[in-house]
């Protein structure tokens, strides 16, 4: 088995499976802008690579990811200039976008907790593991924000409309087989168990005729999401407006000072 080590991640390959491990070291696996920008960077590594034919991605032993690491100083959109607040804001759909344009079957093994933008990321992949006592939310309303990151079609084409505005809009934690009864993800299995479900579904997909399995997967997508990109286009926009809101500080403040939030729409 052939290791390569990044800075925040491991890829080892074995035949034509790769294993994607996800480990900020930091016990929340919170996805900063760098570690966006590697994690886009062996995405389109991956594009060049014809020997590989499935593709485990997965974070610790313990979490997937807590999202956006909102402590990130390049986080705090301190960009001079509207064209480089919005350049910057790039990199959360950027990386999605490139998981999710990748030929090979790409199958996400999850445990723990699953949050914002890694939510945002397991939803850009094929297929999603969970163990049993993994968890799934999205934060981001209720904290005076939009669902962004080219999100929400992927969402609805997984759960259908109903459930995916409650999921989005509401921030409620959907568990593990709430998840699979709504159709977020597709098996779950004891905990700590995920990755292994994952690799054995790896190695029977990789068993099959590469060229073909890149084949249906493209059409599948395609006729699954190829209006996509009509309502996502200006997501990062909208989620520039929305910080200026009264409201997303409101939401921050009340989070920080543990009390319930007053929204007033401004």
């Amino acid at each position: 088995m052939a290791i390569e080590k990044r800075e925040f991640t491991t890829i080892e390959r074995d035949g034509p499976v790769a294993i994607v491990r996800y480990d900020r070291g930091d016990g929340l696996n919170a996805l900063s802008r760098a570690a966006m920008r590697e994690l886009t960077q062996i995405a389109r590594d991956f594009r060049d690579d014809i020997d590989t034919h499935v593709i485990v991605l997965t974070g610790t032993a313990k979490i997937f990811s807590a999202g956006a690491d909102l402590k990130d100083p390049e986080m705090a959109g301190g960009e001079d200039g509207l064209l480089a607040r919005r350049h910057g804001l790039k990199v959360g759909p950027d990386m999605c976008d490139a998981w999710e344009d990748l030929e090979q079957l790409t199958i996400c093994a999850i445990e723990g907790h699953c949050i914002g933008g890694g939510v945002a990321l397991v939803g850009a992949c094929d297929i999603r593991i969970a163990g049993e006592s993994a968890g799934f939310r999205l934060p981001e309303i209720p904290l005076g924000m939009n669902m962004s990151w080219h999100s929400n079609p992927r969402l609805v084409n997984l759960m259908g409309p109903a459930r995916a505005k409650l999921f989005v809009i509401l921030g409620e934690v959907l568990k593990a087989q709430d998840a699979l009864d709504w159709r977020l993800i597709e098996d779950v299995v004891a905990d700590g168990n995920a990755l292994d479900a994952a690799l054995d579904l790896a190695r029977r997909a990789a068993a099959v005729p590469p060229v073909p399995l890149r084949m249906s997967k493209q059409s599948i997508e395609m006729a699954a999401k190829a209006l996509n990109p009509v309502s996502t286009y200006m997501d990062r926009d909208q989620f520039a407006l929305a910080a200026t809101g009264k409201d997303q500080r409101e939401a921050i403040t009340a989070f920080l000072e543990k009390r319930p939030p007053k929204f007033t729409g401004e």
